[in-house]
């Protein structure tokens, strides 16, 4: 039996009646996955920054580099007039290279103290340096890129509401016309009725321009030029009412954020920096092997090593320079530490004070603004409740709906920036 509407239909009653939001008929959604995906191949800003770390690659090779071996060749005593040659004296013979001396060089620096290998050592930690770096800026882009997802399923949520809403209070209009025709309800009702419905009107187009700008905002970091309509999202707007203990998010920050690891890095690199800095105090040797002709003696070969004195330079102003280098990465790195659990405390804080907010509404406020808006609307339909005490139900239930879905966006964009400050996703 039709208890509130005794004179529709059921079917007609089932949709005056929908206590949730009207899904919005649209092509297959992406979902977060799926979004992830596409962010992670085509955002231009990551791209271009993950050719930084492949540039760090490439210094690696050049870093590893032996020193080229030298060669230089001579000719010497040569005589272009010629020797003892007089053009006037018979048989006298132009020979300018008579007694021409040559000789050729090959000389090669070897470097000591292993300045080699740790100069390679430094170009790879630079490069797991650039790469933690890069995971970082990833980490904060899909924080952004989360966002807006959940800014696109929180404005379909509400354009679901406002057509919800709309379409009960196009039933309350209907059927208020039909009791005016019956003389049930007087003429200024009716106009106060109907004028009503430009609010709704107005929070639907305003829901339909919030949902179209989550889009474009989406579209943009997703570097991706298709037409609003054709594109959409899909994925559940609701949250969890459970959270790990805050020491769980703790540890696995301290093993995943890559701002961290690459602070930690940055003292490896700087004490590696100091080693090459002694290194490069030392004194490299430079070998040679000489050779050539000398007429009339004949060939000959010889050696030679040239040893620089480094009496005034034994690089002590790099060797300073890395030290204290070594402390600021050491201090830099503490000071990334403890952001890294001040952005967790606050995160989850967000997070759980959130789900207390959320929680009467789901277990009690929402059931009790659409048993409101049920029995009010019932009673001013049967003569039992004033058009005032009608609209107030009406407002209230909008009210409560609104307030749950900024608190269930609030939530997920709590939710991601938990992610976030851990550097892992640890809510769904």
């Amino acid at each position: 039996m039709n208890r509130v509407f005794p004179s529709l239909s059921p079917p007609a009653v089932a949709v005056l009646l929908a206590l949730a939001p009207v899904s919005l008929a649209a092509q297959q959604g992406l979902t977060w996955d799926q979004v992830k995906a596409r962010f992670e191949a085509s955002n231009p800003v990551l791209k271009a920054d993950a050719d930084n770390v492949a540039e760090m690659k490439a210094q690696e090779i050049t870093a590893y580099l032996r020193p080229n071996p030298q060669l230089s060749m001579t000719l010497d005593q040569t005589y272009p007039f010629g020797k003892h040659y007089d053009p006037n004296i018979p048989g006298s013979a132009y020979r300018p290279l008579s007694d021409a001396l040559t000789t050729g060089n090959i000389s090669y620096l070897h470097e000591r103290e292993h300045k080699r290998e740790l100069r390679l050592e430094t170009a790879q930690e630079g490069t797991r340096i650039t790469q933690s770096q890069h995971e970082d800026l990833e980490r904060n882009l899909i924080f952004s890129l989360r966002t807006a997802f959940v800014n696109t399923l929180q404005a379909k949520y509400v354009l679901g509401l406002a057509k919800n809403d709309l379409e009960f209070y196009d039933k309350i209009i209907d059927i208020s016309q039909h009791r005016f025709k019956a003389g049930d309800i007087a003429q200024i009702d009716l106009d106060r009725i109907e004028l009503q419905r430009v609010q709704y009107e107005s929070e639907l187009q305003t829901a339909l321009v919030n949902l179209r700008t989550a889009k474009i905002q989406l579209l943009q970091m997703l570097n991706d030029r298709t037409p609003i309509d054709q594109f959409d999202v899909a994925g559940a707007f609701d949250f969890g009412d459970t959270l790990q203990p805050l020491e769980t998010y703790r540890d696995a920050a301290a093993a995943a954020r890559p701002d961290l690891q690459a602070a930690l890095q940055t003292i490896q690199q700087s004490q590696t920096n100091h080693k090459l800095a002694i290194a490069n105090g030392s004194t490299d040797p430079t070998f040679a092997v000489d050779g050539g002709a000398n007429p009339p003696l004949g060939p000959y070969i010889g050696a030679n090593v040239t040893i620089p004195l480094r009496i005034f330079d034994h690089n002590q102003g790099e060797k300073q320079r890395t030290q204290i280098d070594m402390d600021r990465a050491a201090q830099a790195a503490e000071g990334t530490r403890a952001q890294v659990f001040s952005d967790v405390d606050t995160a989850f804080e967000l997070v759980r004070s959130n789900i207390a907010l959320l929680k009467p509404y789901k277990e009690k406020y929402n059931d009790q603004a659409t048993r409101v808006r049920e029995t009010v609307s019932y009673s001013y339909l049967h003569g039992g409740a004033s058009l005032m005490d009608f609209l107030s139900a009406q407002s209230d239930y909008r009210q409560v709906q609104l307030a749950y879905a900024q608190l269930v966006g609030a939530y997920m964009t709590a939710a991601g920036q938990l992610n976030l400050a851990v550097g892992r996703e640890v809510i769904p």
